[in-house]
């Protein structure tokens, strides 16, 4: 008998629950008491959306479109069509969700409404957000949603919202970039590790191990040579100076004595935002972190909550690995020109510009004028090198 009444009990929980989610309230209704035709009809449909009725909800909502043409809840039915499609969810439902909401934004831009579609065309692309490792297909899109909000919607009221989900999105973002320069850097492939390192901590400041990744730049510039001590030193300068709460800043400060620079003061504005950071931090629950490895969404708990989040998309630069290009910058030219050859002997007297035969200045100096220079950093490791040199210089048994 017990298990009869716990049995029921749990029955009618169940039931309970799924009636009180089944009906969710609309955000957008119409207020107006009226009993036109084309305002009975939006009502109708606002219902079935309501109790998850989507597709005939959209049925009502498109009669409503095509019979009253100028009605005054035009505008109102094109976005609860795009809602019903946010509702019913899916890759197929959200897809059919963004196109709905662009062309609300397309045809009523002016309306208040016009700022919440875009806000939920970034929601869309934000819950399709995967972990750091695998596709940033959506969290690249869905950065670029985001800022549009803040764009052409600063005072909207959805903008601080979207500025929060942006700063998520970075944090998503820079941590696969993190991930890829650690890889390089532990590798041995320190001019590729700078590279990613040096792009990604210019680009996202506000990430939660930004510290961490300035850290690995100073050591991937200080085992690249001589040349590039100053970008070893500004890494570490940073990290004293805009992360002062950082378990880094002493080893900072110990390799900046080291390398004779001096030793910045931290910054109060950024000493304030990790103070900041530190009270609303909300790191998650053990069964989060138990359950996070099952998960395909990525873990964002350490995002920041306050800050500017970069309003430009990232650029990959020149490795420094990339030599000199002739006019004296960093990397190559991308200009190509072309012209058409009159004199078809051309290919044969012409010396051939791949030889790359050197100047005749650089001839006519003498030998001991002109000094080797220093060889670019390679993301080979030295050890490997090393070893292919013994084998080339083996003598055949």
């Amino acid at each position: 008998m017990r298990y009869r009444v716990l049995a029921l009990a749990m029955v009618g929980t169940v039931v309970f629950t799924s009636g009180c989610f089944r009906k969710k309230k609309y955000e957008n209704p119409i207020t107006k008491d009226t009993l036109q035709p084309d305002k009975v009809l939006y009502d109708k449909a606002i219902k079935d959306i309501e109790r998850s009725r989507f597709e005939v909800a959209r049925i009502t909502l498109n009669t409503l479109m095509n019979t009253y043409d100028t009605s005054e809840f035009l505008a109102k039915a094109k976005l609860a069509i795009a809602d019903s499609w946010f509702r019913e969810g899916g890759t197929h439902g959200l897809a059919q969700a963004e196109a709905e909401y662009k062309d609300f934004i397309l045809f009523y831009p002016t309306m208040e409404e016009a700022a919440e579609a875009q806000e939920k065309v970034c929601n869309i692309h934000y819950k399709q957000m995967e972990k750091a490792d695998r596709d940033p297909k959506h969290a690249l899109r869905a950065e670029d949603e985001c800022r549009l909000v803040l764009t052409q919607f600063p005072n909207s009221k959805f903008a601080p919202q979207a500025q929060q989900l942006l700063r998520n999105i970075q944090e998503a973002l820079a941590s696969a970039e993190f991930k890829v320069g650690s890889f390089y850097h532990t590798k041995g492939s320190f001019p590729a590790a700078a590279n990613r390192l040096q792009v990604m901590s210019d680009q996202y400041p506000l990430y939660s191990q930004n510290d961490q990744a300035l850290w690995k730049l100073g050591d991937a510039y200080g085992r690249m040579g001589d040349r590039f001590k100053d970008k070893t030193a500004a890494a570490y300068t940073r990290i004293v100076k805009d992360y002062p709460l950082s378990s880094l800043v002493d080893d900072a400060k110990k390799k900046l004595e080291q390398m004779e620079r001096p030793i910045p003061e931290a910054d109060p504005v950024a000493l304030a935002r990790m103070k900041y950071e530190q009270e609303n931090s909300t790191p998650p629950g053990r069964m989060k972190r138990a359950l996070g490895i099952f998960s395909k969404s990525p873990d964002l708990s350490l995002a920041a909550k306050s800050g500017t989040p970069a309003m430009e998309t990232m650029r990959p630069s020149i490795p420094a690995s990339v030599p000199a290009s002739a006019t004296g910058g960093t990397g190559v030219s991308a200009d190509v020109s072309g012209a058409v050859v009159t004199d078809p002997t051309a290919l044969d007297t012409k010396p051939d510009a791949r030889q790359n035969p050197p100047s005749p200045d650089a001839a006519a100096k003498p030998a001991e004028e002109t000094k080797p220079a220093e060889p670019l950093p390679t993301n080979r490791q030295l050890k490997e090198r090393k070893k292919s040199d013994k084998k080339k210089t083996a003598a055949p048994k």
